[in-house]
């Protein structure tokens, strides 16, 4: 489906029923599982959108801040090592970040065109209009999607920069995240680049402040995938009957976050012709969010098919944005 609104057009490929089949395809897989999982792209409705840009400019929530050191430090480098006159980002959410780079596109007088894609269609519509307003002549064609399904329908027309930012692609476990990498690099054409960011590997007690903060907000983030999953399945959670966890795992090098059941209980899910279990104590895992060293980070990109050019850390050694090229 196209929705156009000169100079904005919508691209919606999760509209009319697609959305809630995936959702409940995800749902009947994770529930079935031993332990439950759920996946973190449904965070992200109009609430949780916002929620996370709170979590965005929480104290103990470094990453955002970091990137965005990194970009208005780096931004016009980037964007001239890129050569990009179409700047495509990959969950884009409320575009906080992308306004540095479209900066830096416009100083070099370059930029034509913007592509945010996201899963909420309401955050992408907002975030699209604005931009299209700020960028006079920009061409903005933003497309709800999920990135892990819908790589190959994405737009291929200008010299793309490809941005993949928030640390967003450590919520992909290894497997996942190499077949992502290897999808994303088929798409792109010479000339073409992606720029990465990821959150580096520190000291676990920083890490587990940042994904469970005292004011409670990811805690309340968390949840709002039950309240989803209610909405669009007419499931029956509790979402206050479910504690927020956060903890390190040191092996795999990662942040795992789930919800655990603080009674028995039976949950009905009837869009699935489903009823779900929950023992007293008993987690589902809500999100993994990796944490990288540079060289293994390089060697995953460089596996995929990309050339590293350049890594952007910030002075702390918390952050770094990769720009590769094919």
């Amino acid at each position: 489906m196209s929705i156009s609104q000169s100079p904005v057009q919508l691209i919606d490929h999760l509209g009319g029923e697609h959305l809630r089949e995936a959702l409940g395809r995800d749902v009947r897989a994770g529930m079935a599982a031993t332990p439950k999982w759920l996946p973190p792209k449904w965070f992200y409705d109009e609430a949780g959108s916002d929620l996370f840009s709170r979590i965005t400019r929480l104290p103990e929530y470094y990453p955002a801040r970091r990137e965005l050191a990194i970009l208005r430090r780096h931004a016009l480098d980037i964007a001239v090592r890129s050569g990009a006159d179409t700047l495509v980002e990959l969950g884009s959410g409320t575009g906080e970040k992308t306004v540095l780079l479209l900066d830096a596109l416009s100083a070099r007088g370059t930029l034509r065109a913007y592509t945010p894609v996201d899963v909420d269609a309401v955050t992408l519509g907002d975030a699209a209009r604005r931009f299209a307003s700020r960028y006079r002549g920009l061409t903005v064609r933003a497309i709800c999607a999920d990135f892990e399904a819908h790589l190959p329908l994405l737009p291929r027309t200008g010299r793309r920069l490809v941005a993949f930012l928030g640390g967003t692609v450590g919520n992909l476990v290894p497997q996942a995240r190499e077949v992502f990498l290897k999808e994303l690099r088929a798409t792109l054409c010479p000339g073409d680049t992606f720029l990465l960011g990821a959150d580096l590997v520190k000291d676990p007690g920083r890490l587990v402040a940042a994904y469970d903060d005292a004011a409670g907000v990811t805690a309340a983030f968390n949840r709002n995938v039950l309240r989803v999953i209610n909405r669009e399945l007419g499931a029956r959670f509790e979402p206050e009957a479910f504690e927020h966890v956060a903890l390190y795992d040191e092996r795999r090098e990662w942040i795992e976050m789930r919800l655990r059941a603080s009674r028995a209980m039976r949950v009905p899910i009837p869009a699935l012709d489903l009823w779900v279990s929950f023992a007293a104590g008993e987690e589902m895992r809500t999100e993994v969010s990796a944490k990288f060293r540079l060289g293994g980070l390089r060697r995953e990109l460089m596996n995929a098919g990309f050339r590293v050019e350049r890594h952007y850390t910030d002075p702390t050694g918390d952050f770094t944005l990769v720009l590769a090229r094919v």
